[in-house]
């Protein structure tokens, strides 16, 4: 049995879940780097990471460093010695970094590698409409998502499933497996394996305003995918032309219903109850939407205060 000294490195709560079940499982955590405190709010108070925080609450040695090649950095990083690291929603390292414990550097992905390497392999699984995903673990190297493959689990997607509820299996999913690594690397039993090679694999590119912004014209279930897949963070948005003015406005929930019309798409038909918007092969229901400068609201919330007009669109 390997003697393990682990350095964890994540930032987000998704890392944190993992974090926890270690700590819970008795590994012995020697320190955790995460990213450096962000000014956030009116107040612009420097606000800690996820991972920080639960960290500080395990008393837990924790190192954020702006510059991972800096060597007052790199020099506090060899004093502890650490044996083993794991990286889940960090950022790239530099090979000075992963290569310098002895039993290597392995992420933890929440995806099955090869597929949806890059940023945001949760969302892009929703968006896309897939009906499995998964989590991988893997040696680090010099490309992004890349490295040898050291264990995976699947798991189903639900049908109505969001970025946010497959966030949360995942989180629980990915900490198991991290468990299972580790106890394989503990035991001398890894047995990583390269990933399989082909020229096009579904990428999980960053979340932008650009990729982020709804294209009524698709079909019905792409959009309703689409908007599930970015809930609730960052957000599916539209510009809504309404009373002559037009504004961004973020739908976070809908719900489908098949009908014929011959409205144009992302033309919107309000009530007293509901506001549909027209778009192929029926009309999306929307449930959950935010205006400019207010909070998250449910239809019943929104259309008390907030009138459309007969030709108000998404566009």
């Amino acid at each position: 049995m390997k003697d393990l000294r682990i350095l964890f490195m994540g930032t987000p709560f998704f890392a944190v879940g993992i974090l926890q079940k270690l700590v819970e499982s008795g590994a012995h955590i020697v320190g955790v780097i995460t990213a450096p405190d962000k000014p956030a709010g009116r107040g612009r108070k420097l606000h800690e990471s996820a991972v920080k925080q639960y960290a500080l609450s395990q008393d837990l040695t924790v190192l954020q460093p702006t510059n991972l090649k800096n060597e007052e950095f790199l020099s506090e990083l060899a004093t502890l010695k650490a044996n083993l690291q794991i990286v889940v929603a960090f950022r790239m390292l530099p090979k000075m970094v992963w290569s310098m414990p002895e039993f290597g550097t392995f992420n933890l992905h929440a995806s099955l590698l090869p597929l949806y390497r890059g940023a945001a392999p949760i969302n892009w699984a929703v968006i896309n409409g897939e009906e499995e995903t998964g989590a991988t673990t893997f040696f680090i190297d010099e490309k992004i998502d890349t490295g040898a493959i050291i264990a995976s689990e699947k798991i189903k997607l639900a049908p109505n499933e969001t970025a946010g509820s497959l966030h949360d299996k995942l989180m629980e999913l990915g900490a198991e497996l991290v468990l299972k690594t580790v106890g394989l690397i503990e035991k001398g039993k890894a047995q990583p394996q390269a990933q399989p090679k082909a020229e096009v694999f579904k990428e999980a590119p960053k979340l932008t305003s650009e990729n982020t912004r709804i294209d009524w014209s698709l079909p019905m279930e792409k959009i309703d995918a689409f908007i599930r897949g970015l809930c609730p963070y960052p957000s599916a948005w539209t510009q809504l032309q309404n009373h002559g003015e037009e504004v961004k406005v973020k739908i976070f929930e809908c719900s489908m219903g098949r009908a014929s019309h011959d409205e144009c798409y992302g033309q919107l038909i309000a009530t007293k109850k509901e506001l549909k918007v027209a778009v192929q092969e029926g009309y999306l229901y929307i449930k959950e939407m935010q205006l400019p400068g207010k909070r998250k609201m449910e239809l019943a919330a929104l259309l008390n205060g907030y009138k459309f007009d007969l030709d108000a669109k998404f566009v």
